[in-house]
């Protein structure tokens, strides 16, 4: 037996020997322990075996769990909230993150009382598990100490700034930007963006509306008058792809790796996707769209006479300022780009040039700095880019997302991270990562990006957000 394993095994006995010494919980809530516990050993065997004996069907899925271990560093136990024989229901934190996750298990009423249900899904921080707020000062010390504590884990490497009142205050690059060369991430350095293009192409629509190009009560239609499906057409209109409930569904999948260097325009998309049905019907819930904003791009095309991609560059990213932000193909050299690492299960990273699009769309995939965002934000925020009541209209959230006292706004989240109200949007997909976060009462604005995957820069954003004081 490896001394991992053995070591594991023994910590699985010390807790049996415990638990013996008191009065037995119920079966289920010494599952959610027993579970717990050869999850967070992070050896296979040990997981493997507990599967074995009380979760058959999860056997096929144990490196997908210990990629997750990875990335979360398991979990501690913080509170019991339900527990019968056969059910039990517990709020756990990562140990890597602030972020809290429940834990739902049901088990056969017989033993070995096999597990009949597992969920384990994220949350919102409860109230009473808040974090202390801290000072300007001491909470950039703290994301300081943070960043190399992850960088030396390599759980992250990027770059992360935090600026307040248009002041910059903290700025630094961690790890390397091209692992076989041994280049460092430098301030400049220019990382994949994923979703976040979304928030520069709702500024582009946003636009549109503003000079009363576009109408937000119209189908897409009204402007893609070639469009395939002539009842998504004409049911679903800009308002609904711009948050998410136009039912477009999304472009991911078989169909997409199968023809991923082949989609090299955004026509090329709607020519792949435009004969589906609709998801569900216009307006009727939230549920996120890669190509619901893949066609808000072509209607920028249709409406302007401009390729997404010159549109974007005159109207946003030249006025805001931002030198180092575009979505050129991955075929040419951009010197400053950084090579993204991705990692699929415990074990080295792998570089992630055989996931990537031919290019980024208007619903993601682009590449940005930290300071470009920052850029960015400032300009939205003094109106540089639309006019007040239209930003206004633009970051105010609208829908429900699912996601606690999450909103989605057009092209952006509303959040509340224990108070602090922000609007941004992330972007991740494997080997990327990237956050932003603007926080008009307090004035703060974060800006985090890593060439690693998902939740690298989120998990460095969160941190700030949780502890940053809110005035």
């Amino acid at each position: 037996m490896r001394k991992q394993s053995f070591l594991a095994a023994l910590a699985l006995l010390f807790a049996h020997f415990c638990f013996a010494q008191a009065p037995a919980p119920p079966a289920a809530e010494q599952l959610t322990k027993d579970w717990l516990a050869a999850f967070n050993s992070g050896d296979k065997p040990t997981l493997q075996s507990f599967l074995e004996k009380y979760r058959p069907s999860d056997v096929a899925h144990v490196d997908g769990l210990l990629d997750f271990h990875s990335r979360t560093g398991g979990f501690d136990f913080e509170k019991l909230e339900e527990s019968t024989p056969t059910h039990c229901s517990a709020l756990l934190k990562e140990k890597n993150s602030d972020q809290f996750a429940r834990m739902v298990i049901d088990v056969e009423p017989d033993p070995p009382h096999k597990i009949t249900k597992f969920e384990m899904n994220a949350i919102p921080r409860p109230p009473e598990f808040a974090i202390p707020r801290m000072s300007q000062k001491d909470t950039i010390d703290a994301l300081g100490k943070q960043l190399e504590v992850d960088a030396a884990a390599d759980r992250f490497a990027g770059t992360a700034l935090l600026a307040r009142n248009g002041s910059i205050l903290f700025q630094h690059a961690y790890g390397l930007s091209d692992r076989e060369r041994k280049t460092p991430n430098q301030l400049n350095t220019q990382f994949r963006i994923g979703s976040m293009n979304k928030m520069f192409t709702a500024v582009c629509v946003m636009q549109l509306v503003q000079a009363g190009k576009i109408q937000l009560s119209d189908p897409f239609g009204k402007y893609l008058t070639d469009y395939a499906n002539k009842d998504m057409a004409s049911k679903v209109t800009i308002q609904q792809l711009l948050t998410h409930t136009g039912g477009t569904g999304d472009f991911f999948g078989p169909e997409f790796d199968k023809h991923r260097l082949e989609l090299k325009t955004l026509q090329d998309y709607v020519k792949l996707y435009e004969n589906r049905s609709l998801a569900f019907e216009p307006g009727s819930r939230f549920e996120y769209s890669n190509f619901g904003f893949l066609l808000l791009g072509v209607v920028v095309e249709k409406v302007t006479g401009q390729s997404y991609y010159e549109y974007v560059r005159e109207h946003v990213y030249q006025p805001a300022g931002m030198t180092s932000t575009d979505s050129l193909p991955e075929s040419e050299s951009v010197s400053m780009r950084s090579i993204g690492y991705m990692r699929e299960r415990p074990g080295p990273v792998t570089d992630n040039k055989d996931t990537l699009p031919y290019r980024g769309t208007s619903a993601g995939g682009g590449y940005s700095t930290a300071e470009d965002l920052y850029k960015f934000a400032t300009a939205l925020e003094n109106h540089k880019l639309l006019d007040a009541a239209h930003t206004d209209m633009l970051v105010t959230g609208k829908v429900d997302t699912g996601r606690g006292p999450d909103k989605y706004a057009f092209g952006f989240f509303n959040t509340n991270e224990g108070g602090l109200e922000c609007f941004g949007h992330g972007g991740g997909a494997p080997g990327m990562n990237g956050d932003l976060k603007i926080c008009p009462k307090s004035g703060y604005i974060i800006a985090v990006l890593a060439n690693l995957d998902p939740p690298a820069a989120q998990r460095v954003s969160n941190f700030a957000a949780n502890r940053l004081p809110l005035h």
